[in-house]
């Protein structure tokens, strides 16, 4: 492996791995940590090229992420665990999921996407020219590459068919807020897709799990606790 991974441990018992969304870093699950860590043990990740972890040599893509994630657990020798993923970092742990899923307990989305269609264009247009512009200027500026790789994450990927989403075999829960970013009738086409999937829409925007705490937390321990 290209790079080591900056995460944060905390708690025991069985694993429960957060990934977090674009351009972000562990630290935006601060108000899920302690509260999960009393009842799981949580390693909540910097991915590659976000927060304190390298960007290695290997490219930047969704897929290459959930490959990381397969060698971060073998490092820790996690066999299986329950992963949580926001916005990109759902979109991480679906494709993660699919390719692994005999790596995967109950698998949490919150704000995923398939692809661009998914989000609400008055968002995904002005990324997609955020994106063309990093691009043309990437050559002469190490600043736009890095921002146009961050931004091609939001283009380019995950590119998921609502058909492969039979093939999870994780219990699923999908999370969205009434007023996020990815259109509900897209949140609803992935909870319908995925077997053995419970919709949740909690009252807010792209951020319930730092604006809404409370609310988020109950609603993912209540699932993780479900038989």
């Amino acid at each position: 492996m290209d790079i080591k991974h900056f995460y944060q441990e905390k708690g025991t018992g069985e694993a429960l791995i957060l990934l977090y969304g674009n351009g972000g870093n562990s630290g935006y699950f601060q108000k899920q940590i302690d509260v999960f860590a009393e009842h799981y043990h949580v390693y909540a990740l910097d991915t590659r090229g976000h927060g304190k972890t390298p960007r290695g040599e290997k490219p930047f893509t969704i897929r290459q992420f959930a490959d990381d994630l397969r060698d971060f657990m073998d490092e820790q020798q996690i066999e299986k665990a329950h992963v949580l993923g926001f916005s990109d970092g759902g979109n991480i742990a679906l494709v993660f999921a699919l390719r692994y899923p005999e790596r995967v307990d109950r698998l949490i989305l919150d704000g995923a996407n398939l692809d661009t269609s998914g989000v609400k264009r008055s968002i995904q247009i002005p990324i997609e020219v955020g994106y063309h512009l990093a691009k043309l200027f990437s050559g002469k500026s190490e600043s736009a590459k890095q921002h146009a790789e961050m931004l091609g994450l939001m283009v380019n990927d995950p590119n998921i068919k609502p058909v492969e989403l039979a093939k999870v075999q994780a219990k699923t829960l999908v999370i969205a807020g009434t007023k996020d970013m990815v259109r509900d009738a897209h949140t609803r086409l992935i909870a319908r897709n995925i077997p053995h999937s419970q919709l949740v829409i909690l009252e807010g925007d792209h951020f319930i799990a730092s604006k809404r705490p409370k609310a988020f937390n109950r609603t993912v321990m209540e699932f993780l606790a479900r038989s």
